[in-house]
C-alpha cells in the first residue's frame, strides 16, 4: 500500500510540474547524463595520460574527447540547421586545454538545439545520412553516441585505476534545518 501511494504521490507531482515540452525535455535530461559523464571524465582523466591508448588501433583519450566534440555539431547539426555541421576537431586540435575549450563549446552547441526545439518541431524529419529521422532523433542518437565513447572512457580510465564519474559515490545533499 505504502508503495502504491509513493507512485500515486510522485505521478501527481510530476503532472503539476509537466515541462511545456515533455519530449523535448525527456530527451535533454538524458543528453545531460551524458554530457555530464563526459565532461567529468575530462575532470578526472589527467592531462599526461590524454596520449594513452589501450592498443595501437583504438583512438587516444585526447582524440576521443575530440571526437565526441566533433559529434555533437554533427547531430545537433542535423537537428537544428537540417544539416551536417563539421567542424573537423578531431584532426585539427592536440593540446588539451584546446580540445577542452572545443568540447565545451561544442555541448553549448548541443543545449541550444535543445532549447531551441519543441515536442512540435521534434518529429519534423531531416536528412541524415541518407536516411529521414526526425529531429529529436537526431539528437537522441546524438546522446546514444556520447554514451558509446563514454564506455570507452570508461575502460580507458579503468585500465589506469580512475574512478568514472558514473561510478563515483554521489553524496547526498545537506539535510535542510
Amino acid at each position: 500500500m505504502k508503495l502504491a501511494t509513493a507512485v500515486l504521490f510522485t505521478a501527481v507531482l510530476s503532472a503539476q510540474s509537466q515541462p511545456a515540452d515533455p519530449l523535448v525535455a525527456a530527451s535533454k535530461a538524458i543528453f545531460n547524463v551524458s554530457k555530464n559523464d563526459v565532461l567529468g571524465s575530462v575532470d578526472k582523466i589527467p592531462a599526461d595520460l590524454w596520449s594513452y591508448r589501450p592498443t595501437p588501433e583504438v583512438r587516444t583519450i585526447g582524440q576521443l574527447f575530440a571526437h565526441i566534440a566533433d559529434g555533437q555539431y554533427e547531430f545537433c547539426g542535423v537537428a537544428s540547421e537540417g544539416k551536417v555541421v563539421s567542424k573537423n576537431i578531431e584532426k585539427t586540435l592536440e593540446r588539451r586545454d584546446d580540445i577542452v575549450a572545443a568540447l565545451k563549446q561544442a555541448f553549448g552547441y548541443c543545449d541550444a538545439a535543445f532549447a531551441n526545439m519543441t515536442d512540435a518541431t521534434a518529429p519534423e524529419l531531416v536528412t541524415f545520412f541518407g536516411m529521414k529521422i526526425t529531429r529529436l532523433a537526431a539528437l537522441d542518437f546524438n546522446t546514444a553516441h556520447n554514451m558509446e565513447h563514454y564506455g570507452n572512457l570508461v575502460t580507458y580510465m579503468r585500465l589506469k585505476n580512475i574512478v568514472p564519474p558514473s561510478s563515483t559515490p554521489r553524496t547526498p545533499p545537506p539535510a535542510k534545518k
